[in-house]
């Protein structure tokens, strides 16, 4: 008899184990680990769910105990062995449920409808056609006399052709077909989103310092010696070609790559200079394509009609059956830590992933995060450097504004007087620029400058931000209300938002320039399919001169013309409650400075700030790598932070407030080590009316806090006075505290 050792399609905790059930007979030719099928479960029998994980001919339990499993699901799509191990890693180093886990490794969810094309051809010689075709004449059979006469002046041709042009249907086709008169040729047909890209053969060589970091993966890999390399590249020092030349030799190995990038928005570009180098066997994955689309490059890299997946964090897991080679573009990016269970960092899960098929990891980056310099500097990673642009281009000059001194100065505008010069200039000399903001919206949270009254959400212990609308939003649960006209406590007149976001900034902008052509690319802007390309696009073809953003204008972008960055409010992201946050400021500032100058003019970068001598800002207006990242460690020494340590959070969340705290403080009770803070109300204390408590908990080994991890599911399973609360876990914390 054969078994099947399956995993049910539901997230608890309490069924986070493999379930045995009987193959049928009439199964045993259908069914393969990683199918998705449907079992009788529970009391009542109801069909439901599961991932087949192991088929075996061993039972565990009594034989007169066990259900037979009862179909294969012809719509769920398998999951590889390779991506089935690759999913208990995660449950183990990041928790969550196997489920869960496996739920994540499968980048598209279900099977869509395939494209077929129909090609219609004369199965007949011309004498023979000729026969027939007097034939049909002859018996009057008009329709099939139309198609024969089509087919003898053209013996092949699309049968939508044949159905709209000539009025054929497909009964006239079947007959004709079983006549042995014509041919049916059916091939599928791949939804390709990257099909009308037109390619254009560009000739690039490699500089010196590029061809040692090639040659020196290269020879590791040859060797069959695969690591973890960490290529830490100025902006503009050619990363890119870097990457090309090293799938280049993937490719010619009969291996395949995947290259993760961190927003949407750089794909367009991304995808560009790849498809230019090496065709249609590049292809990419990301949530603004149809279900049909993904699912097609789902099947084209699994049958190896591909050999390049190009993606944000989900990529990772495509099913790709000869792996050689993944990058991670930009992987200081905090979008590679998921905030969805399993949390996991998609940097931690390639080497994982990587290793299991002897495959090597490239992270690239001009601003690594500390994390991996940390490790490349204690050589688990070998380290790779680009210290100059290409073709010796220099890096932006970069000027530090106080804005202090622009408001002591009688100047109240967002841009400071000397940004507003220097955009003046560069239009008149028809150069391009972009400005740099942090936010989205109109304005920031709704305050009485009377009494100090902050508008919050009713369901979630956060302001309320304002929209164009005239409408007040909540980012966390979509709640909306219209804008107050006074104070719903006090009465005062004195209402309303402040601190300016990219909407703003831009009306700003058009009014001081009027005759600027401006784009505005933010989450607003770039919510319809394809708005993204539509946007960079105008902008690299010149249509604009100046291009107003958040976060996704200043990551990996390369306009030649762009010859001034303006970066406004440089510092708010230092005011964050997260140990990261320079970190996180010093990469973003470098990063927005590294878009200007990438060209054969020289850049320039006004950088606005209220800190003009907080060290993140000051080295990243120097490009100062080293410096910044020496002072930014012996921070995380004393404090123990990751990388110099390393950091549990410990989540538990539940609509009765009281329920949710007892079981933070029991679960607190059930630490044996490192340092533990908390259990406290979350910084978001509550977010659609459920209840947030965390705790931290601090040790210098990852591997300890695993195991108290564990120790911590296992309490949670078996607790029965709290059991309406969800524990879920967050090692090292990326995206804030």
């Amino acid at each position: 008899m054969l078994f099947a050792n399956i995993v049910i399609d539901i997230s608890h905790e309490k069924l986070d184990k493999t379930f045995q059930y009987i193959v049928p007979d009439n199964l045993v030719e259908e069914i393969f680990e990683g199918c998705m099928v449907y079992v009788p479960f529970g009391k009542g029998n109801r069909q439901i769910k599961g991932y087949v994980v192991e088929l075996t001919d061993e039972n565990e339990i009594d034989i007169s105990k066990m259900k037979y499993v009862a179909k294969v699901s012809k719509k769920g799509l398998p999951v590889e062995s390779e991506l089935i191990a690759l999913a208990a890693w995660m449950k183990k180093n990041f928790g969550g449920t196997m489920n869960q886990a496996l739920k994540t490794v499968i980048p598209v969810k279900q099977k869509e409808n395939i494209k077929i094309n129909r090609m219609i051809e004369l199965a007949l010689k011309k004498d023979e056609a000729m026969d027939k075709l007097a034939f049909y004449r002859k018996k009057h059979q008009v329709a099939r006399e139309r198609t024969l006469t089509a087919l003898i002046e053209n013996p092949r041709v699309k049968y939508e052709e044949l159905r709209d042009k000539l009025n054929i249907s497909p009964a006239v086709l079947r007959t004709m077909e079983e006549q042995g008169v014509v041919r049916v040729i059916k091939t599928q047909d791949y939804r390709n989103p990257v099909s009308d890209i037109k390619r254009e053969k560009k000739d690039f060589s490699l500089n010196e310092m590029q061809k040692k970091a090639v040659d020196t993966v290269v020879a590791e890999y040859d060797a069959g010696r695969n690591h973890t390399y960490l290529l830490h590249g100025v902006t503009g020092s050619g990363k890119t070609e870097v990457y090309m030349e090293l799938i280049a030799h993937t490719i010619e190995k009969k291996k395949s790559a995947i290259v993760l990038i961190p927003e949407i928005a750089l794909t367009f570009q991304t995808v560009m200079r790849f498809y230019n180098r090496f065709g249609d066997r590049v292809s990419i994955l990301n949530s603004r394509m149809s279900p049909g689309e993904r699912y097609d490059q789902y099947l084209r890299a699994k049958e190896g009609k591909i050999d390049i997946m190009i993606g944000p964090r989900s990529a990772l897991f495509t099913p790709f059956s000869n792996l050689g080679l993944i990058i991670i573009d930009e992987e200081h990016e905090g979008t590679y830590k998921s905030e969805q269970i399993p949390r996991y960092h998609a940097r931690e899960t390639a080497i994982a992933r990587a290793s299991m098929v002897n495959a090597s990891v490239v992270l690239g980056s001009a601003t690594p995060s500390v994390d991996s310099m940390y490790k490349a500097k204690n050589n688990e990673y070998v380290y790779l450097s680009l210290k100059e642009r290409v073709n010796k281009r220099p890096l932006p000059k970069c000027l530090i504004v106080d804005m202090r001194e622009e408001l002591k100065s009688g100047n109240r505008s967002i841009l400071s007087n000397r940004l507003r010069e220097d955009i003046d200039k560069r239009l008149k000399a028809g150069e391009q620029v972009m400005l740099f903001l942090n936010r989205r919206g109109v304005s920031g949270f709704i305050s009485c400058r009377q009494c100090g009254e902050v508008i919050k959400c009713p369901h979630c212990d956060v302001s309320l931000s304002l929209h164009n609308n005239g409408r007040m939003v909540c980012h966390y649960c979509g709640y909306s209300e219209p804008a107050p006209k006074v104070c719903p406590t006090c009465g005062s007149k004195y209402i309303g938002g402040f601190k300016a976001g990219t909407q703003k900034i831009e009306e700003i902008v058009k009014k001081e320039f009027n005759n600027a052509r401006v784009l505005r690319m933010d989450y607003d802007t770039t919510r319809r399919k394809n708005s993204y390309e539509e946007i960079l696009n105008a902008f690299a073809n010149g249509e604009a001169d100046i291009l107003i953003g958040t976060q996704m204008i200043v990551k990996g972008h390369d306009f030649s013309n762009v010859t001034l960055v303006g970066i406004l409010a440089a510092d708010m992201s230092l005011n964050v409650p997260d140990y990261r946050a320079a970190e996180r400021t010093f990469e973003l500032l470098t990063q927005a400075a590294g878009r200007a100058g990438r060209g054969d003019k020289e850049g320039e970068v006004i950088l606005q700030t209220y800190q003009p001598e907080h060290y993140s800002v000051v080295n990243a207006a120097n490009q100062d790598y080293e410096s910044f990242y020496n002072e930014e460690i012996s921070y995380r020494r004393i404090m123990n932070y990751p990388p110099a340590g390393h950091m549990l959070v410990v989540h538990v969340t539940g609509k009765d407030e009281t329920h949710v705290e007892g079981m933070a403080k029991n679960l607190a009770k059930e630490v044996k080590l490192g340092t533990v803070v908390g259990p406290a109300p979350a910084t978001i204390a509550k977010i659609n009316d459920i209840y947030r408590y965390v705790m931290y908990i601090k040790d210098e080994s990852y591997a300890e806090l695993v195991e108290v991890k564990d120790t911590l599911e296992k309490y949670a399973l078996e607790d029965t006075i709290f059991k309406d609360t969800t524990v879920s876990f967050d090692f090292d914390p990326v995206n804030g505290m």
